[in-house]
């Protein structure tokens, strides 16, 4: 699974909106949108907010490891 991937599940899995995610990272609802879908890439920043945000590693989020 890639980045991508595991940022809607884990998006999905929470029942959260794309918009109520994008207001943790700063962006607009097609802010975020554009990097869940690839027309845009995520943001070191933005991934350590996610990251703390879900509880999850690093490494899980962007597919390293399943734990």
């Amino acid at each position: 699974m890639n980045y991508r991937e595991r940022m809607r599940a884990l998006r999905e899995d929470r029942d959260l909106t794309q918009a109520q995610v994008a207001k943790i990272i700063n962006k607009s609802q097609q802010g975020y949108n554009h990097i869940e879908t690839g027309r845009a890439e995520l943001k070191i920043e933005d991934l350590i907010k996610l990251c703390a945000f879900y509880e999850v590693s690093a490494d899980y989020f962007i597919g390293r490891t399943e734990k």
